[in-house]
């Protein structure tokens, strides 16, 4: 499968400061990839490189196959959408009208903006005007403008930081459709569950470099000693090792019908990126 992004060697600096250590990572054509750390650990630095909105110091980068610079010709521009914490909305013009203006410019059906309204949980607001919104609101505007002309690729950047639980499902199921659409998408955020339930890989950043980089399961399949929770009878729980003895005790509960339920004590990715950088998200 083709790589959509295709980076080597990044270095970026700002006066004294390295923002980016040699960083090294390819996306496939209809991937999801999630570049997951704390604040100031590179994560936007990454997009705005990519987007053309910063130049590297040094190294490689290719978007669509091409260098970044191309990225400001129209035919490319066409074929990208970004959500960053910079939202560049008109504040007088409507939720409507804001997207109108925007679907004017990339040729899309007045039709498609009711489309992505309800995939952002916004269609039965688009008459308010936008300077009457709340951060929240401003962000799901934001967001489907960014994919109002179902990009070939779409950047975010920390997509549902200011959203409510509810409208942080919405998105997510959007944006898995927009996925299953053939959209590649590129995630930044600090938020693991959202990016176990959006990536299909995840890089774990951290001072300005690529700690761990692979897929959510195989990042929890590294870690060793994981235990087993059997829930039993009489509100019980027992933890067992991945052992002989363990598998007795397990098959004792299921004999004497005490066994409720049972599950593997996995790490969370947050408890990995802990483990590996000894910071908290």
């Amino acid at each position: 499968m083709e790589n959509v992004i295709e980076v080597k060697h990044l270095v970026k600096s700002f006066e004294n400061k390295t923002a980016l250590k040699r960083v090294d990572f390819n996306v496939k054509k209809g991937e999801t990839i999630g570049f997951l750390g704390p604040s100031g650990s590179g994560k936007t630095t990454i997009i705005k490189i990519l987007t053309a909105q910063l130049h590297p110091t040094s190294g490689e980068v290719k978007v669509f196959n091409e260098p970044i610079h191309k990225l400001k010709t129209p035919a490319y521009m066409k074929k990208i959408g970004i959500l960053t914490d910079n939202s560049g909305l008109y504040e007088r013009l409507s939720i409507y009208d804001n997207l109108a203006l925007y679907g004017d410019l990339y040729e899309v059906k007045k039709s498609r903006i009711n489309e992505v309204l309800e995939a952002v949980n916004l269609l039965d607001e688009k008459k308010q005007i936008v300077q009457k919104l709340s951060k929240g609101m401003k962000q799901r505007v934001t967001l489907a403008r960014a994919i109002l002309h179902k990009p070939d690729l779409l950047f975010l950047d920390e997509p549902t930081s200011a959203l409510d639980p509810v409208n942080t499902k919405y998105i997510h199921e959007g944006l898995k459709k927009l996925n299953e659409e053939g959209t590649t998408i590129f995630l930044t955020t600090h938020d693991m569950q959202e990016a176990e339930v959006l990536c299909d890989r995840v890089a774990f950043l951290h001072d300005g470099e690529i700690r761990l980089l692979d897929t959510p399961q195989s990042l929890r399949a590294r870690e060793k000693n994981i235990s087993i929770s059997l829930v039993l009878k009489g509100d019980r729980t027992v933890v067992v090792k991945k052992d002989e003895e363990g598998a007795k005790a397990i098959y004792d509960s299921i004999q004497t019908g005490q066994l409720l339920t049972i599950h593997s004590n996995e790490p969370t990715l947050g408890d990995i990126f802990v483990r590996l950088t000894g910071r908290n998200l």
